[in-house]
C-alpha cells in the first residue's frame, strides 16, 4: 500500500514510524518553510505540489492509495488542497490533528480571537512588551499595530520582512519546559503573550508560565475543520485507519 503523509508535525513523524514498521510504503511531504526541518523516518519530499492539479498529478504518478493530512492545525492551504485533490481523485483522506487548548486549564481566561489581525489589534492595548509566538509567516499582521511596542518575537527561522527597530527576534524551537519559559517571560518583562491554538505539549509550557505570572494571553482560534473528512487526534489511531484501508 502506498500512502502520502502530509507532515511537518511531531504527530506526523510518529505516524511515519508506525506505518513503516507496519510495512506501508509511506512518503512524507514537508512544505519546506523551515530551513532545517525535523525529518521523519523513511522517504521524504520537500516543497509544494503546485496547487490542487499538481497534487492530483503527483498522487496519480506515484500510485497513492490513501492520504493522511498531518500538517499543522493552521496549514489551511495545504489541508484545503488535500480535500479537493482526494475528492476529485476518489482517494480516502484522513486528518490527523492534535487536540487544541480550548479545554485546557485557564483557557476560559484567555483572550480568544478569530484571526491574526484581531490578535494584533487587541494586543496593542493589552501591554507594551508583547511576546509573539505565532511563527514568522504572520508577523506582518502585527508590524503596524505594534510598531511602537517592544515586541519579542520567537521564531524558528529569521523573518524575511523588515521589522520595527524596537523589536527583538529570538530564534528558537521547542520543545520547551516551564522553568525556561518562566525565565524567558521574566527576563524580557513580557506583559502579554500572543499565540495560536496549536495544541500539543511542545509549546504548552509558555501557557503555564503566563498563568503563573499573571500575564494576559491572546490566542488565535483554529480554522474550522473540513466537512466530511474523518479526523483523529493521535498517530496510533491514524495508523489503524491506514491499516484498515489495505486491500
Amino acid at each position: 500500500m502506498r500512502v502520502l503523509l502530509l507532515g511537518g508535525t511531531s504527530e506526523a513523524r510518529q505516524l511515519a514510524v508506525h506505518l513503516l514498521e507496519g510495512g506501508v510504503a509511506v512518503v512524507s511531504s514537508l512544505a519546506g518553510r523551515v530551513e532545517r526541518p525535523r525529518l521523519p523516518v523513511g522517504p521524504t519530499r520537500i516543497g509544494g505540489f503546485g496547487g490542487v492539479d499538481g497534487l492530483r498529478a503527483w498522487l496519480a504518478d506515484h500510485r497513492i492509495e490513501a492520504v493522511v493530512d498531518a500538517t499543522h492545525p493552521f496549514a489551511e492551504g495545504m489541508s484545503a488542497n488535500a480535500v479537493a485533490a482526494c475528492s476529485a481523485s476518489g482517494l480516502p483522506l484522513l486528518r490527523l490533528a492534535r487536540p487544541g487548548w480550548s479545554d485546557a486549564a485557564g483557557a476560559d481566561g484567555w483572550h480568544w480571537v478569530d484571526d491574526h489581525d484581531a490578535a494584533a489589534a487587541l494586543t496593542a492595548g493589552l501591554g507594551t512588551r508583547p511576546f509573539l509566538t505565532i511563527g514568522r509567516q504572520h508577523l506582518d499582521r502585527f508590524v503596524g499595530p505594534l510598531a511602537g511596542h517592544r515586541v519579542v518575537a520567537r521564531v524558528v527561522d529569521t523573518p524575511t520582512i523588515d521589522l520595527p527597530q524596537p523589536w527583538l527576534v529570538v530564534n528558537d524551537r521547542g520543545p520547551y519546559d516551564l522553568p525556561g519559559e518562566l525565565e524567558t517571560l521574566g527576563e524580557h518583562g513580557i506583559d502579554v503573550l500572543v499565540t495560536k491554538d496549536s495544541g500539543g505539549s511542545y509549546t504548552w509550557p509558555k501557557m503555564e508560565a503566563a498563568g503563573q505570572l499573571g500575564v494576559p494571553v491572546v490566542v488565535v482560534r483554529r480554522p474550522g475543520a473540513a466537512a466530511g473528512v474523518q479526523t483523529v487526534s493521535d498517530a496510533g489511531a491514524a495508523a489503524q485507519w491506514v491499516f484498515s484501508k489495505r486491500p
